[in-house]
C-alpha cells in the first residue's frame, strides 16, 4: 500500500496549465525530465452504488499502454486542511476480477471483492492528459507535479477539465502545501476539493 497526500487546484484551460511549470518558485526544484501519459479511466461500482457510500473508489484505468486497476480508501487522520490523506493499492493487470484479491492481501478493503460478488459495472470516467514532473525541495521533500487536462465522462454528458495536483512523496507535507499555495496564489488558482471521480459520478 501507498499513502497518498496531494493538494488539487483547477485550472482556467490548457493554456495556464501549460505556463505552471515556468513559475520562478519552480526554480530549481524539478527533479527529472517531464513525462507524458494518456489515462483512459472507468470507475466501477455496484448498481446501489454501496462502494461510494463507503468512500471507496475502484477504477481501471489505461496508462499509456499499460492497465492499472486501483483502489483508493480512505486512512484515519485525513486532515482536509492539509491535503487528502488516503490509502491506495494498484495493480498491472487487465482483469479487474482477477486483481480485487491480490489488492485485498496487500490491505485493501473487503468491500471490493463483495462489491465484485453483487456485481460491478463501469459507472463514469475520465480521459486525460497528465505531464508528471518530479520535485525535491531544498529540505529533501519529493513530490509530483502533475498537469492534467481532459474530459470527465457521465452516462451521456461530458465536462472538460483543467487541474493541477502535487502529491507529496516523501518528507514534509507542509513544506508541499506551502509550495502549491504559494503557486496558487500566483497564478489566481482556486482549490479543487473533489475528485475526478466524485466530479464524473455527479454528470448525468
Amino acid at each position: 500500500m501507498s499513502t497518498e497526500l496531494e493538494w488539487k487546484y483547477a485550472v482556467p484551460n490548457p493554456a495556464v496549465l501549460a505556463e505552471l511549470p515556468a513559475w520562478e518558485g519552480f526554480a530549481g526544484l524539478f527533479d527529472g525530465p517531464p513525462k507524458q501519459y494518456h489515462m483512459q479511466t472507468v470507475y466501477l461500482d455496484t448498481d446501489d452504488r454501496r462502494l461510494a457510500a463507503a468512500n471507496i473508489t475502484l477504477r481501471r484505468r489505461m496508462e499509456n499502454q499499460t492497465s492499472v486497476v486501483c483502489c483508493k480508501a480512505p486512512l484515519p487522520g485525513a486532515d482536509p486542511a492539509s491535503g487528502k490523506l488516503r490509502g491506495e493499492w494498484e495493480l498491472a493487470a487487465d482483469d479487474v476480477a482477477a486483481a480485487l484479491p491480490v489488492l485485498v492481501e496487500r490491505g485493501a478493503p473487503e468491500a471490493i471483492l463483495e462489491a465484485a460478488a453483487a456485481g460491478l459495472a463501469p459507472v463514469c470516467a475520465a480521459d486525460f492528459l497528465r505531464t508528471a514532473r518530479p520535485l525535491r525541495l531544498p529540505d529533501g521533500t519529493t513530490a509530483e507535479l502533475a498537469l492534467d487536462s481532459g474530459s470527465l465522462l457521465g452516462q451521456i454528458k461530458l465536462l472538460p477539465f483543467c487541474e493541477v495536483e502535487l502529491e507529496l512523496k516523501s518528507g514534509d507535507p507542509e513544506a508541499c502545501r506551502a509550495l502549491i499555495e504559494a503557486l496558487a496564489a500566483a497564478r489566481g488558482l482556486r482549490v479543487q476539493p473533489l475528485s475526478k471521480y466524485a466530479r464524473a459520478k455527479r454528470l448525468p
